[in-house]
Formats: structure tokens, C-alpha cells, sequence
């Protein structure tokens, strides 16, 4: 089964040793991402705009490996505040609601930056 990994750049990629995203055959995992464009937090304080900036990752990086969205099976999100999720699910519904992956949202104490409201990793399935 031949592998495709690509790296977004970052340099604790190379630290730790991990892929942004591997692709095995059909089966595809995106790595937990936060919400950062060009090096910057993107929604500081707003759960909202880090949700959606997320799933702008995660479908970028399918892109990269001919998948999309649709091809999304499963997500899991980690949450740094309970009380914020109803913005988490407003943003996942407008980018998946016509897909319907499987969800698991769990509650964390914190993330590596505190400005890191919440990470999202994805699993998909491509033809």
C-alpha cells in the first residue's frame, strides 16, 4: 500500500516526528490542527472563527492528497471550555451538515498556547 505523508511546515513537526497528513491507500488521517495562518492565531477569543479556519485546514490538506470534505468519516474535537461548544457545532454544521461524519467533541483542560481555544483532528475515506 503505498503512503503519501505531507508536512504543513511547521518546525515541531520535525521535532517530534509527525505528518500534518497521511494517506494510506484510501484511508486518510489529518493531524489534530489549531487555528494559525501564517504563523499567526486566527479568532483569538472566538470559538467560531477557530472552528471554521480548522476545517479550512483540514480541507486544504485533503486537497493535497485528492480528497475533499466529503470524504470526511470522522472528527474528533478537543475543547478547552464546555461552554463554548454550541459555537463548535455551529461552525461544523455549516461545513458538514450534508456529510455527516461521525463526532466526538471532548472537553480538555488546556491546550499547548492558551490561545488555542480548540483542536480538531479528521479521519476520511477517499474512492
Amino acid at each position: 500500500m503505498s503512503k503519501i505523508r505531507l508536512s504543513s511546515g511547521a518546525p515541531w513537526e520535525d521535532k517530534i516526528g509527525y505528518s500534518r497528513i497521511v494517506r494510506a491507500g484510501k484511508f486518510i488521517e489529518v493531524n489534530g490542527s489549531v487555528a494559525v495562518k501564517d504563523g499567526e492565531v486566527v479568532g483569538l477569543n472566538d470559538p467560531y472563527a477557530q472552528a471554521i479556519r480548522i476545517i479550512d485546514i483540514i480541507e486544504e490538506y485533503l486537497i493535497k492528497v485528492d480528497s475533499s470534505l466529503s470524504d470526511v468519516i470522522k472528527c474528533r474535537v478537543y475543547l478547552t471550555d464546555r461552554n463554548q461548544w454550541d459555537y463548535v457545532a455551529k461552525a461544523f454544521s455549516e461545513r458538514f451538515k450534508s456529510i455527516k461524519p461521525c463526532l466526538t467533541m471532548l472537553i480538555v483542560k488546556e491546550l499547548v498556547s492558551p490561545e488555542y481555544l480548540l483542536e480538531i483532528e479528521a479521519t476520511a475515506v477517499a474512492d
